[in-house]
């Protein structure tokens, strides 16, 4: 199946994804902030630079979206029709990164939390609660 954009379309379309500052992960941080919790932002010092780190509590967050972190199960997840096998390498690489930070991180000490994008469109309040109980269930 052939794009239907031109290559200079898509190019420019796919330059426009952020890494940073997305929507679900400024949803997390408002409700953080507002909920009396202080963090720092994609410190460049952790392994796979966490998009929020709560040095208080000893907690990292990723907000991973569903299509480049390649949730599975996720109907946000879809490969793509054309160039299927770079898009398997390349989320696949990313999905090993994302494994070894997350390795890395605890073994410096550090928990873990990692939300799906789907999880803030769908159970928005569930995910935001479960945020919560983790963040407290060793503190």
């Amino acid at each position: 199946m052939t794009d239907v954009h031109s290559s200079e379309i898509r190019s420019y379309n796919m330059s426009r994804i952020k890494g940073k500052n997305t929507k679900p992960e400024i949803l997390v941080r408002k409700f953080l902030f507002a909920n009396g919790f202080r963090y720092r932002l994609h410190v460049k010092s952790l392994p796979g630079k966490p998009d929020i780190v709560l040095p208080k509590y000893k907690t990292v967050i990723f907000v991973n979206g569903c299509f480049w972190h390649g949730h599975q199960g996720c109907r946000y997840f879809v490969l793509p029709k054309t160039r299927t096998e770079w898009w398997l390498q390349k989320i696949s690489d990313t999905q090993n990164r994302d494994k070894l930070a997350k390795q890395e991180l605890e073994n410096l000490g550090w928990k873990v939390i990692v939300i799906w994008e789907c999880k803030l469109k769908s159970k928005k309040l569930e995910t935001i609660l479960t945020l919560i109980a983790m963040l407290f269930s060793n503190y």
